[in-house]
């Protein structure tokens, strides 16, 4: 799932006088509807390889209101043996309110993650017997909170987790910082917790520090990610999950392990 970003830049229209207010306030009112495009070196989700090591196309809109009302887009290619048999496409659908109140802020919201093509009765629980059909999918609320440059973010599972059978109700725990240097520099970092209902097997914390530049509206990126998700190589559905194999049993990969992810991205 695609992170929000709000350009550096903006915060220099705190600043505006004199002539300049002038001309901010004969302007139209910007569009409560944008778009986004990014190009990545790969894809991680939550820490976790979403496309075998290899680059990822991104992009979507997004809708925003002045009462905080918001919704949403977002979509990205993917590797099936990321957990998504038969499938190539990720589709995000979302929607909330958020608010500020000084330095302080509120996030209140759903997610659909949707996989076209995907054949969920693949992906199994060594804890269960359940065996579920249809696409891959995963609906999440939220309930986030911020303080000038740090937040915390809790994603709560309403189905069974990207269809893994009986995980429903699995957790998310994601604490961020973004910090403006000035100059179009920004410094970013996060922590998560994933804590997987009925497969604890699949718990694991993941890890970001990068950096970001912002040149003329297109933001560069450079980011190094971990997790300690149980990934070493045999496959095994209980003492390495994450070791992510393709079909025919050519390949393995560990997908938490760590790496540089690059970015170039611009919203319009």
């Amino acid at each position: 799932m695609r992170k929000l970003v709000v350009p550096l830049a903006l915060a220099a229209s705190s600043f505006l006088t004199g002539a300049a207010v002038a001309q901010q306030a004969a302007a139209p009112a910007p569009s409560p509807v944008t778009g986004n495009m990014t190009l990545a070196s790969e894809y991680r989700f939550r820490g976790i390889d979403q496309t075998a090591g290899k680059p990822a196309i991104q992009g979507g809109f997004d809708y925003s209101h002045a009462s905080g009302v918001y919704l949403g887009n977002w979509n990205s290619n993917v590797n099936q043996n990321a957990g998504y048999p038969g499938g190539s496409i990720e589709m995000d659908f979302y929607g909330g309110w958020k608010k500020a109140f000084g330095d302080f802020g509120l996030d209140l919201g759903a997610i659909y993650y949707y996989y076209p093509g995907t054949d969920a009765s693949f992906l199994g629980n060594p804890h269960s017997t359940k065996t579920n059909s249809g696409t891959v999918h995963n609906a999440e609320f939220y309930v986030g909170g911020s303080w000038k440059f740090l937040s915390v973010k809790w994603f709560h599972a309403l189905s069974d987790y990207f269809s893994v059978p009986d995980t429903s109700g699995t957790d998310y725990f994601d604490f961020s910082a973004t910090y403006d240097v000035g100059g179009g520099l920004g410094v970013v970092g996060h922590v998560g917790k994933l804590k997987v209902k009925g497969y604890s097997d699949a718990d694991y914390t993941d890890y970001k520090l990068g950096v970001t530049k912002d040149i003329t509206g297109w933001v560069l990126g450079a980011a190094y990610v971990g997790t300690n998700a149980k990934g070493n190589c045999p496959f095994n559905a209980t003492t390495s999950p994450y070791c992510f194999v393709n079909p025919a049993g050519m390949s393995q990969r560990d997908a938490g392990r760590s790496t540089i992810v690059l970015s170039v991205g611009k919203t319009f």
